[in-house]
């Protein structure tokens, strides 16, 4: 194996473990800014060594150990060190030979996850709604600072700065590492929901790399999503979150070719759709409804993504149903994306012109100047009105501004197509 291949597979080995690590770490240290530095002197380690040693068998287990014998010389380094330092001192040498069941477990009270406990913990009320949700996405997501930054719009250095100011305040604030309990448990559900959302859908159509999906960052949140099911079993949004994803999850295999190509909704093989966590979803969906909560801003989601799993073909789909659905999502939660998201499904239902008539206003949106899909979706309606060299223009910019090296290879391909068809 080369060296680039060895960094490669050390980058990919990062993605994976990297929330684990993390948490495992904080859980230890109580501080969260500290089980980064730590995990990433461990990450430096992997760098140093891999190349020449090779790779373990279980790279998880060797970045843990080599954190937590970081984290024993910190502890033994460090002039404040008090009695609970030497505490954890004690247990960290006592648990080195268990790392590799707590990492991979991380079981050990009725919740039962330190990924969990971590995202939690970054969602504390002493940070802003903003912080809470770029933090956890940095930490438990594995996403570079860009990544999250494409996600919500906002510079890069916006989301770098929110990053270090709110580690800071966790480690001042001395946040305890826990899952909370009553009110409090409330109060930090909604950032946490928003978290795990968000995560899901960096795993479902990557912002950046050579991969159309993630699928790693999907399971993650599908997982927590669960989790937090069972936690608030009486919150709708939670299931209304759980069913978006159950249902968005169940065509992860039909949205990639062998080749690692995209696959568009219309053109996937409804056969390979996943049955099973199609039934999931409707039954989380059902669930949410049944709480009150139908209109949350999940369950709305989730019922547009029932509208396609619930039709055997493309032809089937009731696409005003879905317009309808995001016209109250719209309402309720006001965004460009969403009013693009509407002008598709307004389009597929009355034509190509009524779409291009709401997404027009969308171009001087000053969210939308370097959203991809943007452009994107204009280029469609604008090929399909036969309006090729305009058509060929907008996919041209759509695929200059994505990061995303499969999404570039399409829209690029979408672009050539239109002097194809010319007569």
């Amino acid at each position: 194996m080369t060296a680039t291949d060895t960094h490669r597979a050390i980058e990919a080995v990062w993605r994976i473990e990297s929330a684990k690590l993390i948490a495992g770490l904080a859980r230890i240290v109580r501080d969260v800014g500290l089980a980064e530095d730590l995990a990433q002197d461990a990450l430096v380690a992997a760098l140093e060594q891999w190349p020449e040693a090779g790779i373990p068998d279980n790279p998880g287990a060797w970045l843990m150990a080599a954190a937590k014998n970081r984290a024993i010389d910190f502890l033994r380094r460090s002039k404040r060190l008090n009695r609970k330092h030497k505490e954890l001192r004690h247990e960290l040498e006592a648990r080195q030979e268990t790392a590799v069941a707590d990492n991979d477990t991380a079981i050990d009270d009725e919740v039962g996850d330190n990924l969990l406990r971590l995202m939690f913990t970054a969602c504390h009320p002493v940070l802003s709604s903003e912080a809470r949700v770029v933090l956890t996405l940095r930490l438990l997501g594995g996403l570079t600072t860009d990544e999250i930054a494409r996600a919500y719009l906002v510079p890069e250095p916006t989301v770098a700065q929110r990053i270090v100011r709110a580690k800071r305040t966790l480690a001042e604030e001395r946040v305890p590492f826990e899952v909370p309990r009553g009110s409090e448990l409330a109060a930090r559900l909604s950032s946490v929901l928003e978290v795990v959302y968000l995560v899901f859908n960096e795993g479902y159509a990557a912002t950046a790399g050579d991969d159309w999906m993630r699928p790693g960052l999907c399971e993650d949140a599908l997982r927590l999503g669960r989790i937090l099911a069972e936690l608030a079993p009486k919150e709708p949004e939670v299931h209304g979150l759980v069913a978006l994803m159950e249902i968005q999850a169940s065509r992860s295999g039909a949205r990639v070719g062998p080749s690692g190509a995209p696959i568009l909704l219309l053109d996937q093989d409804r056969a390979r759709w996943d049955q099973l966590l199609i039934r999931r979803g409707l039954a989380a969906l059902r669930r949410a409804e049944e709480l009150g909560g139908a209109e949350g801003p999940y369950a709305l989601q989730a019922a547009i993504a029932a509208c396609h799993a619930r039709a055997r073909t493309p032809a089937e789909t009731n696409w005003k149903r879905i317009a309808a659905l995001y016209k109250t999502l719209a309402e309720l939660a006001p965004s460009p994306v969403v009013e693009l998201n509407r002008a598709v499904a307004v389009a597929m239902a009355d034509g190509p012109a009524a779409g291009l008539k709401l997404v027009d206003p969308l171009t001087s949106e000053p969210l939308l100047k370097a959203y991809h899909l943007l452009p994107s979706v204009r280029g469609d309606f604008l090929f399909k009105l036969g309006r090729l060299d305009e058509a060929r223009a907008e996919f041209e910019r759509a695929a200059s501004l994505t990061r995303n090296g499969r999404e570039r290879t399409l829209l690029l391909q979408r672009a050539a197509s239109c002097n194809q068809s010319k007569p």
